[in-house]
């Protein structure tokens, strides 16, 4: 029988193989980290090559993405659907073994890392969503939610901020199912990492309220088992603290940085074979090591053991399983589509002139009571983003059955912890801030898009007309930043009816992400015909036409339709034939069919105005280099709103003349 260390050897020489035959990647973690793995994954994880999707395995995070080699020897080995071939692919094009784990590549991979500090983030999300999922089905003698989230991470994860807000969280929470494992290796890119990074790493997670196991041997199984049994039993999130050698078993390379970040070269892999006893063609595993590896008959048996408990469950409490299954699946609730539908016309009959922050709130109220599944939140800001509800009850310790998460002054670590709660399946979640700290959360939201996951990012005081806060909170450019974003639905809706339609759409669409970007100040209410939801729902639509083809089209959003609605009435006044064109999501407008964008934005209409209190320059892709956009081209100033629109020329007398000038050329 294979001993632990040629087990763990597997590991280092399919790693130091791929990454050679690519030329390109990280041995060195892989190599240091495969002892760990090894008792890991061979005697803890309960999880199933065959069902990579069962409902209650453990997850497993790669937080130091760039060691990518690790997780997928271990899913080759472990019987997963990842061949040989795709390890001999790795890093090319198309293949299942990308530079770094990959959501939705490999099997097997449950998030994607790589933006350092990011995975622990994603798998402190993983282990609240399974407190979650656990408070609010698991019922006397039937626990179907019950799993570990283990993550491996090194100094790079640590030394990223985003790990300080995640793990802080993390134990105010007492999320005693995550179980890290520090690779304290001391070396990084730049070489030994004592020259910048000098930190109490254990005292600081102590301080978080985590158990913290010190100095263990990453090489010695046995304290590794020690480590991994005590963690198990804490009712606190736990650090491990492995100490590891990186690149370990190259004789030349191993506990420096040349074996971080490049292939070892063909002459030291011979070295590092023969150090290890590893005397095996590269890419060939011998047949007694694949059987020590293989987890397919005891993960197809705790998946059996699983599903005849949850049956019994399903027989004591039958509305409870069917929940459950459907909320997995991430299917909305069957009647939510015609209840929203329903609100949004109840809506428009009103015709409130409200803040559309305020519009929100009143979705949620609406939506939130249709959806269990909806876990909202917000950064210290849920008085501003309004994004409580009448049925909100917190998330805490004590009590993990809520609904609501009041995440602290952690716009990055909320939303990267977003998108590990997504990722987990069962619940929505939804997370505020303003606009303007979009950028502290800008790289969670972009991971979201990567991973094309269900999470939605509520984003208030959306211009320079949120005051007197002045340009440090006021957003300029993020509305650009976002749109730009591939697979990103961003929506500004003008007032409640688009912003009902924007929740509904964000809540229903299920191949990514949405960003709602909602005024602090009131906005007024639009007329519309009574196919309101469907024009709305195509991003841009024809609010307000005229007799004929129009000689001029004003295209606004948010705040800012209002305005364009007011020189409307101007310029008809004065015989002009014009057309209001609100276009909330100029992302989902961009999807439509060329017949449905020529109806609304016709091209034989070159005299165009774009009127957004934003930057300026993403707009010429619908006026054209010879219309003209109202809109910023600096930053703000401190200033009640009404100031701040009249001074930069948020004004009806400033759309009346840039029109005149434009009809003129």
């Amino acid at each position: 029988m294979p001993s632990r260390r040629e087990r763990a050897n597997a590991i280092r020489a399919l790693s130091m193989d791929a990454v050679q035959k690519a030329n390109s990647g990280h041995p060195g973690a892989p190599m240091g980290m495969a002892d760990i793995a090894e008792v890991l994954w061979g005697d803890y994880l309960k999880h199933n090559p065959s069902n990579p999707h069962w409902a209650d395995r453990d997850r497993f995070v790669l937080s130091n993405g760039h060691g990518s080699m690790l997780i997928y020897s271990l899913l080759h080995l472990t019987g997963y659907d990842l061949s040989i071939d795709d390890l001999k692919n790795f890093r090319q094009l198309h293949s299942k073994t990308p530079g770094h784990p990959e959501f939705g590549y490999a099997p097997g991979v449950e998030t994607t890392t790589g933006p350092l500090g990011q995975g622990i983030a994603n798998a402190v999300g993983f282990a609240l969503a399974e407190k979650i999922m656990a408070a609010q089905f698991n019922r006397d003698g039937h626990s179907i939610v019950d799993h570990n989230t283990y993550v491996f991470l090194g100094d790079g994860c640590m030394m990223e901020g985003i790990s300080h807000e995640a793990c802080s969280l993390a134990g105010t929470l007492g999320l005693g199912k995550l179980i890290a494992f520090y690779d304290d290796n001391g070396i990084s890119i730049d070489g030994e990492v004592h020259g910048w990074f000098t930190d109490d790493t254990p005292a600081r997670f102590e301080a978080y309220g985590w158990q913290v196991i010190r100095n263990v041997d990453g090489h010695d199984a046995d304290e590794i088992k020690m480590a991994i049994d005590t963690a198990r039993k804490s009712a606190q999130p736990t650090l491990i603290c492995c100490k590891t050698i990186i690149g370990f078993g190259s004789p030349n390379k191993q506990g420096k940085e040349e074996s971080h970040g490049a292939a070892l070269g063909v002459d030291e892999i011979a070295l590092t074979r023969a150090a290890l006893g590893w005397n095996h063609a590269p890419f060939e595993i011998p047949a007694d090591i694949y059987a020590e590896w293989n987890a397919k008959e005891a993960g197809v048996a705790a998946e059996a053991d699983w599903n005849q408990r949850f049956a019994a469950y399903s027989a004591a409490y039958p509305e409870l399983a069917n929940e459950f299954v459907r909320r997995m699946a991430g299917e909305l609730p069957a009647d939510f589509s015609e209840k929203a539908s329903e609100f949004i016309r109840a809506v428009a009959d009103k015709g409130e002139t409200i803040a559309s922050r305020k519009a929100s709130q009143n979705c949620l109220n609406a939506f939130g009571p249709l959806l269990p599944e909806l876990l909202g939140g917000s950064a210290d800001l849920a008085g501003s983003n309004l994004t409580l509800w009448k049925g909100c009850k917190p998330v805490v310790q004590e009590d993990a059955s809520g609904n609501y998460m009041y995440y602290g002054v952690r716009e990055f670590g909320m939303s990267a912890i977003m998108n590990g709660i997504a990722l987990h399946g069962g619940l929505i979640p939804y997370g505020a801030t303003f606009l303007m700290f979009m950028e502290y959360a800008r790289n969670a939201v972009r991971m979201a898009a990567l991973m094309k996951q269900r999470v939605l990012f509520v984003f208030t005081h959306d211009s320079i007309g949120l005051g007197e806060d002045g340009p440090t909170h006021q957003p300029v450019e993020q509305l650009t930043s976002l749109r730009t974003t591939p697979n990103l639905d961003t929506w500004r809706p003008a007032d409640a009816v688009e912003a009902a339609v924007a929740w509904k759409h964000a809540i229903e669409r299920k191949d990514g992400p949405s960003s709602l970007i909602f005024s602090r100040q009131n906005l007024p209410h639009n007329l519309r015909d009574h196919e309101t939801e469907a024009a709305i729902s195509r991003g841009g639509y024809v609010l307000k036409g005229c007799v004929g083809e129009p000689e001029l089209i004003l295209i606004a959003t948010g705040s800012e339709v209002g305005l364009a609605m007011a020189a409307y009435d101007r310029l008809t006044e004065q015989g002009r034939r014009v057309r209001v064109v609100s276009m909330p999501s100029t992302n989902v407008f961009d999807q439509q069919d060329a017949s449905y964008k020529q109806a609304v934005l016709p091209l034989e209409v070159g005299a165009r105005i774009a009127i957004e209190a934003a930057h300026a320059d993403y707009w010429y892709k619908y006026v054209g280099l010879e219309g003209r956009v109202i809109g910023m081209t600096g930053y703000g100033e401190s200033a009640p709103a009404g100031a701040l629109f009249e001074h930069f020329g948020f004004t009806v007398e400033n759309v009346l003349a840039t029109a005149e000038e434009l009809l003129e050329d």
